[in-house]
């Protein structure tokens, strides 16, 4: 009786272990899946992204074709589906329907029947802007049918009579690759569909209930039990998942067909040795008891090491039987687990490093949109000032613009210079803009005594666009005597005034601009463009924003007739050397 009931109770705790230990593989394995297609389908919708507001398409699907040729060159032209399609395994097709009666099928470009007209999903995507994600099949030409998961929406095509529909075809096989694990099958429908994908090719096309007793009015509808199957047991775990940005639910269940055969057959042999034990010596059954509840001992241990995020269990189980076999399945997978954590903090590693190198990519691309805008201006003035002058003043002014381009091509790229530098350019800068107009430009330079231009260093070329600013905008078409100043002092900045910083104050005394002109120009600066007029106070105040963040950057006034005012704030760095 003591064997019988201590046998029972340990056939029903290794039992209750086991199936609890399948369900949690399984159920991980629906979260792998789940994230699995969480990205895929999220990359599918960035992609779309690009098709869905590229004016090339834009351009191709609202034109009227005279013939084939025609539309095959327009479309030739552009690459940017075919690139996707090569780059991105995920995506199995990208097809693009259009009513637009001149388009004839080729490439992705296809002409929308009215077969396809008639259809749920192009009724559905023409009247909505939001996508949305669907199971479609489609036909070979040897009559086989095939099933994919399509991301579908509308094409808004600006001031066109036409309409278009974008389907993305995700890839099975990518799916399979991705998902390659033989002992699970999984099986995805999109809402209350059929079968979209399954590892087993014979399910597509079956309703999902036939499965699991879906719930699809429960958006975060799961399940986690047993079905009897084809006449076995079968472990399921169902589990939702929104599509990103789009108003569809995919539900995900997994299957393992053989975790209850094993449970059982482990159970089998307990019960074998449970006999065998009942008629051999006290003495044996005590050693067994002891040896087995012991490695049992150990293999929950270890399970609840693992569940509790602690990976560093023994290397192995010593024996030969299942509970060997499964403490070698929970070391290898608590060895993935910890693979996988190395290789995502490495990845966000990168990414950081990734989005560091931008930065300073960008930065360096921004100051070198500067400098070709400025030597043509100079270089210009040089030349008319030797076809109309002819004296010796031009010797003077190739001398001042050489001292400029030697500051440009040292200094152009540099991380930081001195103040003194930075002051140094501008002078020789407003020396060659003096011999060209004349009375019209006159200047003056002004700094603080407590500034010491030598050691303060800043960024290259961020005071000379200023002021190059101010003459091509504000004094240039003055009538009369203009005036410049650049003053430069320190201020504090910041809520608690716990920022030092230095104040370049730009001053003209030019034209000025109307309320609504220095709102516009405000709004430009934020982005740079290449529209020619505020190119380089937009690349200096972005440079400064990327470089020290707040609270630094730039603040312009101005009034109609009364001149500019140019304010630069930027941290007071000292030279270490």
């Amino acid at each position: 009786m003591p064997i019988g009931i201590i046998g029972t109770i340990l056939l029903v705790s290794t039992f209750s272990m086991f199936m609890g230990y399948n369900r949690n593989l399984l159920e991980s394995y629906g979260q792998r899946v789940s994230t699995t297609l969480f990205e895929i389908t999220t990359q599918a919708f960035n992609i779309s992204e690009k098709f869905t507001y590229s004016e090339d398409v834009w351009n191709i699907l609202s034109h009227d074709y005279r013939d084939i040729d025609e539309e095959k060159n327009t479309i030739d032209k552009i690459d940017i589906i075919e690139s996707f399609n090569y780059e991105y395994t995920a995506i199995e097709s990208v097809e693009i329907y259009s009513d637009n009666p001149s388009i004839r099928d080729y490439k992705e470009f296809y002409l929308a029947t009215d077969d396809i007209k008639g259809s749920e999903w192009y009724k559905k995507a023409i009247t909505q802007k939001a996508a949305f994600w669907r199971g479609l099949s489609r036909q070979d030409k040897n009559g086989i049918t095939y099933y994919n998961i399509c991301l579908i929406r509308q094409i808004p095509l600006v001031d066109s009579k036409y309409n278009a529909v974008l389907i993305i075809r995700l890839s099975d096989n990518y799916f399979k690759t991705r998902l390659r694990e033989q002992q699970y099958e999984v099986a995805i429908s999109v809402n209350d569909g059929t079968i979209s994908f399954s590892s087993d090719n014979s399910s597509y096309g079956d309703s999902l209930y036939d499965i699991v007793p879906v719930d699809h009015a429960n958006k975060h509808y799961t399940y986690n039990g047993m079905q009897m199957l084809g006449g076995t047991f079968t472990m399921l775990n169902c589990n939702t998942l929104s599509a990103y940005r789009a108003d569809s639910v995919f539900y995900i269940t997994t299957l393992d067909h053989n975790s209850v055969k094993r449970v059982i057959l482990i159970i089998f042999f307990i019960v074998v040795i449970l006999l065998v034990a009942l008629i051999v010596p006290y003495e044996i059954l005590r050693i067994f008891s002891k040896y087995f509840a012991g490695r049992v001992k150990m293999l929950k241990s270890s399970m609840h090491k693992v569940s509790s995020g602690e990976y560093d269990i023994p290397p192995s189980l010593n024996g030969e039987d299942e509970i060997s076999e499964a403490f070698s399945d929970l070391v290898v997978t608590a060895h993935e687990i910890k693979q996988k954590n190395a290789q995502m903090y490495k990845a966000e590693l990168d990414k950081k490093e990734l989005l560091s190198r931008q930065s300073e990519m960008e930065l360096k691309m921004l100051t070198s949109q500067i400098n070709p805008h400025f030597l043509y201006n100079t270089l210009e003035t040089i030349r008319m000032k030797a076809v109309t002058a002819k004296d010796k003043e031009v010797a003077g002014a190739i001398k001042t613009l050489g001292k400029m381009l030697r500051f440009v091509l040292d200094k152009g790229n540099s991380e930081e210079v001195s103040l003194a530098n930075s002051i140094d350019h501008v002078e020789n800068y407003l020396s060659i803009q003096k011999m060209r107009f004349g009375d019209k430009i006159n200047y003056e330079i002004s700094i603080d005594e407590s500034i010491d231009t030598y050691k303060v260093t800043t960024l290259p070329l961020i005071i000379q666009p200023l002021v190059e600013n101010a003459i091509q905008h504000g004094l240039r078409e003055k009538d009369g005597k203009g005036i410049l100043r650049v003053d430069i002092t320190k201020v504090m900045l910041g809520d608690n005034k716990e920022y030092e910083a230095l104040k370049i104050m730009v001053t003209d005394n030019g034209g000025g601009m109307s309320e609504g002109r220095l709102e516009e120009l405000k709004e430009s600066i934020k982005t740079p463009s290449d529209d020619g007029r505020s190119i380089g106070i937009a690349n200096v105040y972005n440079r400064i924003r990327l470089k020290y963040g707040d609270p630094y950057g730039m603040t312009i006034d101005s009034a109609q007739g009364a001149g500019t005012v140019i304010n630069l704030y930027v941290p007071v760095q000292i030279r270490n050397n």
